[in-house]
């Protein structure tokens, strides 16, 4: 399962969902972590920009799926607010994979910028990739999946050099990350179009898109309200791996919806 988190602001809905989905694999976006507060929320400030925050976001899902290894790879540390106090918070993305499973490597590193240790930084903001390798016994394959949060740019979800490079890097991680025979998948939340320069990049490395190529008409929800309902992608190299593929639309348990690949 991919999915951008939204910071968990749906969590009532969402905890549940991932308890009963119970993810092999859990590929999460926008997830916060404030190890210094044991508060369960606190408020992001950006000038006008006010919004509240589920403080310990990865505790949340952690705490949801006890059976599963939890790794948070944070790509900024800045503050967020407990009235006048200021909380250290740091923000990322997360993996969780099921504890029977065995992990038999990872890569991890940025797309775009780098760790921002002092502050979320100006946009577009530092994006991080994860990725894991693993062997499946249902199978007898080794499968790695690496997963990023493509970078916001305020202007929109066109094309930029910026994204260009990023989409190369996540390629390069996921490379570094699989050997030959892997089924290999890459994910998250893209934050392009469908017919951006990302995905061709990605296609062009022998991957097939999932989302557009099986006729899925959004990744969004009615929690979105602007224009453009596609952020969110999955590739694999091995379409004949593919046993079902889903983007789900209830419940919402954010305003991205879960993709659920199984192989």
């Amino acid at each position: 399962m991919c999915l951008n988190g939204w910071g968990g602001t749906l969590h009532e809905g969402l905890l549940p969902y991932l308890q009963t989905a119970a993810p092999d694999i859990l590929c999460l976006q926008e997830v916060v972590h404030s190890p210094a507060s044991d508060k369960d929320w606190l408020t992001y400030r950006d000038g006008n920009h006010i919004l509240p925050q589920r403080a310990n976001f990865f505790r949340d899902v952690s705490r949801a799926l006890p059976d599963h290894i939890a790794v948070f790879c944070p790509a900024a540390q800045g503050v967020l607010w407990d009235d006048d106090q200021s909380i250290p918070s740091q923000w990322g993305l997360a993996t969780f994979v099921h504890k029977s499973i065995p992990i038999i490597g990872q890569a991890q590193g940025f797309v775009h910028k780098g760790y921002s240790p002092d502050g979320y930084g100006d946009h577009p903001r530092s994006r991080n990739a994860h990725g894991v390798r693993v062997y499946n016994y249902k199978s007898n394959r080794t499968i790695s999946v690496t997963h990023m949060h493509g970078l916001r740019d305020l202007r929109g979800k066109m094309d930029t050099p910026q994204r260009a490079k990023q989409a190369q890097r996540l390629l390069d991680l996921s490379q570094h990350l699989t050997e030959p025979d892997d089924v290999r998948v890459i994910c998250g939340d893209f934050n392009v179009e469908p017919q951006s320069e990302t995905l061709l990049i990605l296609q062009a490395a022998g991957l097939t898109e999932l989302v557009i190529s099986r006729g899925f008409t959004s990744t969004r929800n009615s929690h979105y309200k602007k224009p453009g309902k596609f952020a969110d992608y999955m590739l694999i190299n091995d379409a004949d791996a593919v046993k079902t593929f889903d983007v789900v639309y209830d419940p919402e348990v954010s305003d991205h919806c879960p993709l659920v690949l199984c192989l």
